[in-house]
């Protein structure tokens, strides 16, 4: 487990790295986004990356990586939404958004330690294509949820499918780039 924790920081130090990059360039403009819109973006990433998956013609010079780490990122976003609220302005500085970025990985890494030790990393001998498909299955029941206004009755909350969801992109990015290591092997 000592490699996952390895390969996890080093995902996530790309999709940390672009996301201060954004915030350089755009500031904190994302906080006045609502939760089901936040929902919709995670949507499209994770529809595109099926339709790459699934579709033998790609029209957009972009790979499915660039997705993954889109979907972990608006995650993280809607996960400070969560928390802090929607505003009317952008409201927060380079700095405070990092350290929520920072909270947010390590509180949902720590859920994937914890899940990845129960479950034996079954992870690393599924397909990629699954994990879009559980982030899509997810996404379906945070708009149900949603639409519930929040309320479940026996199901875990809003923040932990989100949560679920950068985990399955972080795997999902992990084995890419072990694969692609074994195309050049």
């Amino acid at each position: 487990m000592a490699e996952t924790s390895e390969q996890y920081n080093n995902v996530i130090e790309t999709c940390r790295a672009l996301f201060i990059n954004k915030m350089k360039d755009y500031g904190s403009a994302w906080r006045i986004l609502r939760l089901p819109s936040l929902t919709d973006q995670i949507f499209i990433k994770a529809q595109r990356i099926r339709g790459l998956q699934q579709n033998k013609e790609h029209r957009v010079d972009e790979g499915q990586e660039s997705e993954f780490i889109g979907i972990i990122n608006y995650c993280i976003m809607a996960l400070v939404q969560l928390e802090k609220g929607v505003v009317e302005q952008p409201d927060l500085s380079l700095e405070e958004a990092t350290q929520l970025y920072d909270e947010k990985i390590a509180e949902t890494k720590q859920l994937m330690l914890d899940k990845n030790h129960d479950y034996g990393e079954a992870w690393r001998d599924m397909r990629i294509s699954s994990l879009t498909d559980l982030i899509l299955q997810k996404l379906l029941r945070v708009k149900q949820i949603e639409d519930n206004k929040g309320k479940t009755l026996v199901s875990e909350g809003i923040d932990a499918n989100y949560q679920d969801m950068i985990n399955y992109a972080v795997f999902a990015l992990i084995l890419l780039g072990q694969n692609e290591a074994n195309t050049k092997e």
